[in-house]
């Protein structure tokens, strides 16, 4: 048996080392999601009565111990049927880094090449933009660089069509039946429209926000997406990338940051431009 170091009449091996530190980085996910939700109130609710719990059986307090006990037989139950939401996001996260294509196996080929960077007409996603902006029309447009989001794509109509200004501009026009949804481009094409999006449950999203942008905020947390987002309301054009809004972003900007993201480039906070960093919020 190889032991790192003891401590006292512990003995310490490196296979502690290496189980502390994975449980440290599984509790601090778990924090990360549940953090700014309602969900953390009630993990501190479960954690306080099962302290109650133990300080009741330590006094031997056999009646009320008793019935915390039974309580604490089902909390597991419980614990899944509330946290319902949290689980089915996290297993959600955890799909993303899977051992496809950019996944966890790729990621420790340190010296694979970058693959090049994804032909797609940024030109005329930009100027249907800056139209849609320009006339009040609200528009979703979902930018995925590592798989085509079959099931986002199959909840909508499948188009697979190469990217021009009039079709996104006729897509989204409140009299086209569309309209209502996202598109999903993909590999320098439109692949669906009329897309249904996961709805974003952050408590924290700023009340001017309507559930076009819900619906954005919650794509970014679900998947390796980049979602632009032109608000009907205002007009300003916003971007989603996740978990986090970057608000009233100018053309230029705009197209920063899908080049930046479809060239595999890390995401930068935007230089002017007001950014929402919602999973910081509390």
């Amino acid at each position: 048996m190889i032991y790192a170091f003891k401590i006292g009449f512990l003995d310490v091996r490196w296979v502690d080392i290496i189980d502390i530190l994975l449980v440290s980085v599984l509790l601090y996910q778990v924090y990360k999601l549940l953090k700014g939700s309602v969900a953390v109130r009630v993990l501190i609710g479960f954690l306080s009565l099962y302290l109650i719990y133990l300080v009741v059986r330590a006094a031997q307090m056999e009646l009320l111990a008793g019935i915390l006990g039974q309580f604490m037989g089902v909390g597991v139950l419980a614990a899944i049927i509330i946290f319902s939401q949290e689980i089915r996001k996290f297993l959600l996260i955890l799909g993303k880094t899977s051992f496809r294509k950019n996944g966890v196996f790729e990621s420790l080929l340190i010296w694979r090449k970058k693959k090049p960077k994804i032909n797609m007409n940024l030109t005329a996603v930009i100027e249907a933009s800056k139209n849609l902006s320009g006339s009040n029309t609200g528009a979703l447009m979902v930018f995925s660089r590592n798989t085509e989001l079959k099931f986002y794509a199959d909840s909508g109509d499948l188009l697979d069509a190469f990217i021009s200004k009039r079709l996104l501009i006729s897509i989204f026009n409140k009299y086209s039946p569309l309209h209502d949804g996202a598109v999903i481009l993909y590999e320098g094409k439109i692949k669906a429209a009329r897309c249904l999006l996961p709805v974003s449950e952050n408590e924290n999203l700023p009340a001017q926000y309507g559930l076009r942008h819900r619906a954005a905020l919650g794509m970014s947390e679900a998947t390796d997406t980049l979602i632009l987002i032109v608000s009907e309301e205002t007009g300003q054009m916003s971007i989603a990338r996740n978990g986090k809004i970057f608000s009233n972003l100018s053309a230029p900007e705009i197209r920063k940051k899908l080049n930046k993201y479809l060239s595999e480039e890390e995401e930068e906070a935007p230089e002017t431009g007001k950014k929402e960093n919602l999973e910081a919020a509390s």
